[in-house]
Formats: C-alpha cells, structure tokens, sequence
C-alpha cells in the first residue's frame, strides 16, 4: 500500500512530463540530426537526406560572416543585459522607497508592460518610429528622419524595445527580494554613518547576490535567442547590422533553403548558450555553498 503511494504521484505527473520532454528534446534532437546531413529543399520534398558529416559545421565555421554575426550577438547581449540589470536595480529601490499609492500604480505598469504581447509591442514601437508621422521624430524635431535605413539607429531602437520589454520582470523579481532583507540592517548601516551606495553595496547587494545572478543568466539566455522583435522591426537589416545568431539561423534557413547550415548555426547557438548556463549555475552554487 505504501508503495502505491509512493508511485502514483510520478504516475499522475508522467503525462505532463512526458509531453514537456518530447516537445523540447524532440525539435532539439531533430535540428540535430538536420545539421550533420546534407538537407535542403530537395531533401525537404523528396526526404532521403544523405549524411554530410562535419561538412555543414566545417563550412559555417570558416565563414567570416558567421564570426561577424557571433561578435554582433555577443555585443547585442551585452548591451542589453547591463542595461536591463541596472534599470530594473534602480526601478526596484525606487519601489521600495515609494508610497503605498504609488508603489501599486508603478507595479501595476510595470505588469502591464510586461504582459504586452511581443508582436504588438513591436508593432507600436514601428509606428513610434516611423519617419514622417512616428511620435519620436516629432518630439525631437527631426520630421523625416528614418530609423530603419540607419544600420546604428535601428540597433538603437531594438536595444530600447528589448530593454523596456525586459525590465518589468527584472524589477519586480529584485523588488521582491529587497522586500526579505530586514530593516534593522538598513537602520544599524544608517547609524554607523553608511552612504546610500555604501548601504547597497555592502548590505543590499552582498544579500541579494544569488537573485542579481539569477536573473541575469535568464536575461543572456532570453536577450541571446531573441529573434520576434529583429524579424518584425527589421528582419536583421538593414545591411545585417541586427542580424544575431538566431536571426541568422532562420535566414539562412528560409532565403537559401540551407535547412542544414540553418541547424548548425542553431545547434551552434544552443552549444554557446548551454556553455554560459552552465558557468553562470556553477558559479551561483560556489556562492551558495
């Protein structure tokens, strides 16, 4: 009879996790196989692909776009990720320091923010841009300029929508944190004389360090694969100024119908984030422990 207790949770649980596993691993093993064959829109119709080796991989590696791509991707996360981490640190304090009222009201937004759908944000980021009727020309004065036929400008624009779409969740999750640290630390810290940054750094931020690691490995995961935004503002132009990993993947994919080199780029993708995960947990557990 104990038995059965014991393993009818894992029976009723199997379903959903079973489901989760092939929907996961199953895409991921697929893209896999893909780019050790040689696979394209003949092999799409027909099937029969014939295996390539390390063909596909060989090929992509000696291009000089790829690495240009990888650098645009590793300054693209770069970038986003300081930016994300830093405002959200400073919307979270601000948080705890507001008023009942307001504290509500700013959390509310924030939620709201956070729950837009990506393609519609993006959507409405088009039209704040746009060069002859967008609310940004107006409110700079600069009526006909276009933010999408400058490569810098429309890297620019990405780096602002990603970021205001990132931080709510960022905020929120410190916020949350900062509401566990007892008063009486801030209040001892206070009468030995410690400055604001003084108090963050050696108070707030030595507590919270686990949760400030935690939320940027899911920041570089999430900034590093992003690929709606790039497609709809700017399917990676213009010239490829916006073209990242994921963005490349997919092109090469459907332009070339290189079905093949489009999973190396992406298995390459997985095999660098993977990398960084694993550094990021290995180094939050040495903190931990």
């Amino acid at each position: 009879m104990g038995r059965r207790r014991t393993v009818w949770p894992y029976l009723l649980i199997a379903p959903t996790v079973g489901g989760a596993l092939f929907l996961l691993l199953y895409p991921l093993l697929k893209a896999a196989v893909i780019s050790f064959q040689h696979f394209r829109m003949g092999e799409l119709i027909r099937g029969g692909a014939a295996f390539a080796g390390l063909e596909n991989y060989r090929e992509l590696l000696t291009g000089e776009e790829f690495w240009t791509v990888v650098l645009r991707t590793f300054v693209w996360t770069a970038i986003n990720v300081v930016l994300i981490v830093g405002l959200s640190t400073g919307v979270a304090l601000m948080l705890e320091r507001l008023g009942r009222r307001m504290r509500v009201a700013l959390m509310s937004a924030l939620a709201l923010a956070w729950a837009m759908p990506i393609i519609a944000t993006t959507t409405v980021f088009q039209w704040l841009f746009q060069s002859e009727l967008g609310v940004v020309n107006w409110l700079l004065g600069i009526q006909g300029f276009s933010w999408f036929a400058n490569g810098t400008a429309t890297f620019g624009v990405l780096v602002v929508l990603v970021v205001w779409q990132s931080v709510p969740f960022a905020a929120l999750t410190l916020y949350a944190g900062l509401t566990t640290i007892p008063g009486e630390l801030y209040e001892s810290a206070r009468i030995d004389g410690g400055t604001a940054v003084q108090i963050f750094t050696r108070v707030t931020f030595p507590i919270l360090r686990p949760l400030f690691a935690l939320i940027t490995t899911l920041e570089i995961i999430w900034v590093f694969k992003c690929f709606p935004q790039i497609w709809v503002l700017s399917q990676g132009g213009p010239d490829g100024a916006t073209t990242t990993l994921p963005v490349y993947a997919f092109k090469v994919a459907r332009v070339l119908h290189r079905y093949d080199m489009g999973s190396a780029v992406a298995m390459v993708t997985v095999l660098i984030l993977a990398v960084a995960l694993v550094s990021n947990l290995r180094r939050m557990r040495r903190e931990g422990a």
